[in-house]
């Protein structure tokens, strides 16, 4: 039987190699390759600063700590995400404040984000779910009315394109996170980066992610000279061990030069998806704006009978094929009903999402006959 999973990273010689010279090298951890890994991310996208961090949550945590939430604040986000989207708000003292997501792209809804916005919202995290931007412009335009940090979600967009900017650019928001697990788009093994046009982030970043030290001269308030000397260094936040290795963006860095072939596969997988079940009438494929150019981290169906997801998804695991459910809405887990009090009927769009989605393999290496064969077995079955 065949063992399809829904997705899966790609690692090739070139990738070892890369790897293999670090290992090698004199540095391990902190060395050369992070800075060079950073920089690399700022060409890909045009943003100013990058900083590599240890993972996705890691960089959602941190967006969220320089960002300044911090206990009595509420931010704004999307239910249909996976739980650090909503638990990076928690971790600062904040408050996660959903809103309902647009029936098409299930990205979050602007017109909700404005219908949950009190004197206490200091954020907003959007998610660019699927790989799929959020209207930014628009987005944007709310933040700025009501003097409100924009911070982009993007785990599943590295490569997207929204009205002809990266994701990434920052060019509608204050920050934006990426993440480098290995179903995305790159992978580091584990890791994360965290990019911004602002320079005041930046370097509140730079230390966050060490333990909240910094090294550099400029910026010490020590000036008694009986203290300091050349190994001196100051703890000026409470920051965390959120490192990357220099391991980890040695692969990045090759991963990077990947990525445009990474895209271009998944385009080619997703056409091929559209035109095998375009003409099935129980399921509804997913949508792509004219102005935006997705990722595709993910390819899901929505079953118009969802009563009929689970046999559906139980025959797909049956044959080999790796089916996933992206995702369980935030509010409906138990740590946010009973802390928050959020309930069933909250955010029907969300919801209705949920019931009835099942997510497909998706990954670059995916073959023709693999793919040929998750829509005969989906066909069988629908």
């Amino acid at each position: 039987m065949r063992n399809i999973p829904y997705g899966r990273h790609f690692i090739d010689r070139s990738d070892i190699k890369a790897v293999t010279a670090v290992l090698k090298s004199d540095w391990i951890t902190q060395g050369p390759k992070i800075r060079e890994f950073e920089g690399a991310l700022c060409e890909r996208t045009g943003a100013k600063y990058a900083v590599a961090v240890s993972s996705g949550t890691a960089a959602l945590h941190l967006a969220c700590l320089a960002s300044g939430i911090t206990s009595g604040d509420e931010v704004i986000t999307s239910p249909i995400t996976f739980v650090a989207s909503a638990n990076c708000i928690l971790y600062c003292g904040g408050r996660p404040v959903f809103a309902d997501v647009q029936k098409d792209t299930l990205n979050i809804n602007p017109d909700e984000i404005k219908r949950h916005i009190s004197k206490k919202t200091k954020a907003l995290i959007c998610i660019h779910f699927a790989g799929h931007p959020v209207d930014l412009k628009e987005i944007h335009s709310i933040a700025q009315k009501h003097n409100l940090i924009v911070i982009e979600d993007a785990a599943h967009a590295l490569g997207a394109v929204y009205k002809n900017s990266k994701i990434g650019s920052c060019k509608y928001s204050d920050i934006a996170i990426f993440s480098f697990h290995p179903v995305k788009a790159v992978t580091t093994g584990e890791g994360g980066a965290i990019l911004t046009n602002r320079k005041d982030l930046y370097e509140k970043l730079l230390m966050l992610r060490s333990h909240g030290i910094t090294k550099d001269v400029s910026r010490f308030t020590c000036r008694d000279s009986k203290m300091t000397g050349p190994w001196y260094y100051e703890q000026q936040y409470l920051g965390f061990n959120y490192r990357i290795t220099d391991i980890q963006c040695s692969l990045g860095l090759s991963q990077l030069k990947k990525l445009d072939g990474f895209l271009e596969k998944r385009r080619k997988l997703v056409d091929t998806y559209n035109e095998a079940l375009c003409d099935i009438n129980a399921i509804i494929l997913p949508k792509e704006k004219p102005y935006v150019k997705s990722a595709w981290h993910l390819y899901y169906i929505r079953l118009r009978s969802a009563s009929k997801r689970k046999a559906l998804f139980e025959q797909l695991l049956k044959s080999g094929i790796g089916a996933q459910v992206h995702y369980i809405p935030v509010h409906l887990q138990p740590y946010y009903r009973k802390n928050f009090s959020y309930k069933p009927g909250d955010f029907p769009q969300a919801e209705h999402y949920y019931e009835s989605t099942i997510t497909l393999p998706l990954y670059p290496q995916m073959t023709k006959s693999d793919i040929q064969y998750v829509i005969k077995v989906l066909k069988g079955h629908l």
